[in-house]
């Protein structure tokens, strides 16, 4: 039986064991109150942690937020503040990251994404093209409530057209649901106008735009298929030839992502690692906003496509107590 074999076979008992496809589930034997005191002694250590970092990665996202509000309630602190105090660095954004809400941590990563000089338009595109319609709204509403302005407000000063069109399409959450009813009609329908003009012989970006923001994952990967067999050429190349800029990678993405999500966040991973230097912010928020959702799959898509794992590749491309903390996110080498 071949190594990928036994790997996805691995994969569908770990995901038959836990019910997720995430790497950090629920703390079966959750003690908020004795959390609290480990996290109380390790901030007092300043400088040893480790039992910090276990603490934080064996809980998932609600029982953090429940060590939150119990630390708040006890202490009469601000549990965030005082780690923000003790850590710095890399280090600190995770352990950060992983305690704040995920609304509250993309709403976070989003305006960092459009602060100062230029915009990281990769992470813009990330956010808002891979969350669910309910998690967008709740996203908006942190950001209001955090940054005193509307995100689109933001994404519009900060972007151009017709890229900035697509971020507000997708913040606005009208994705449908794959019902598993099959609309051939609509599939036929909408690869005719993907492979059409517009006026004046241009590509037709605002219909593009609905299309891809609008549809389930499961119609367009249909579509994307009509539209191979009927015009000789992947969607891909047909979006390289008619755009350019931000709004054709823009498009790449939202093709990825429909196409292979955990794919699209392996490739994420891997550039952000390759080369000399790392892009510790990509890793950093794929690793905490992926944790809970399909880091297993990811991680199965990475080895496959790059023949070694993510868990290696982070050992490799990291040190420290950094390190440990991406890696006890990431959990043992054997996907």
């Amino acid at each position: 039986m071949t190594q990928e074999i036994l790997s996805s076979l691995h994969l569908i008992d770990k995901v038959a064991a836990w019910g997720t496809l995430g790497t950090i589930k629920p703390l079966k034997n959750f003690e908020p109150a004795a959390d609290i005191e480990k996290i109380n002694e390790t901030l007092e250590s300043k400088g040893i942690w480790r039992t910090l970092i276990d603490v934080v990665t064996l809980l998932n996202n609600d029982q953090r937020q429940e060590v939150l509000q119990l630390y708040k309630t006890e202490v009469q602190q601000d549990l965030l503040q005082n780690i923000g105090k003790a850590l710095s660095g890399d280090l600190e954004k995770v352990i950060i990251g992983l305690l704040k809400a995920p609304a509250a941590y993309d709403a976070q990563e989003l305006k960092a994404a459009m602060k100062g000089l230029g915009t990281d338009e990769a992470t813009l595109t990330e956010i808002l093209s891979t969350r669910s319609n309910e998690q967008l709204r709740e996203i908006q509403t942190c950001y209001r409530q955090e940054y005193k302005t509307e995100l689109e407000k933001n994404i519009m000063s900060e972007t151009s057209e017709p890229y900035t069109g697509l971020l507000l399409a997708l913040a606005k959450g009208k994705r449908e649901k794959d019902s598993g009813i099959i609309d051939y009609g609509l599939i036929e329908q909408d690869s005719k106008i993907l492979s059409e003009l517009g006026p004046k012989n241009t590509s037709n970006s605002a219909q593009w735009i609905t299309i891809l923001t609008e549809r389930s994952q499961g119609h367009l990967r249909r579509v994307f298929d009509h539209f191979k067999n009927s015009t000789s050429v992947d969607i891909e190349e047909s979006i390289k030839k008619n755009f350019k800029g931000d709004f054709q990678k823009s498009l790449l993405t939202l093709v990825a992502v429909a196409k292979d999500t955990p794919l699209y966040f392996a490739d994420r991973l891997y550039n952000a690692m390759k080369g000399l230097g790392t892009q510790d912010s990509d890793l950093i928020r794929i690793l905490i906003s992926r944790s809970e959702v399909d880091l297993l799959s990811i991680r199965a898509a990475y080895r496959k496509k790059y023949g070694k794992s993510l868990y290696s590749s982070i050992q490799d491309d990291t040190k420290g107590d950094y390190r440990s903390a991406l890696l006890c996110i990431c959990r043992a080498e054997d996907v």
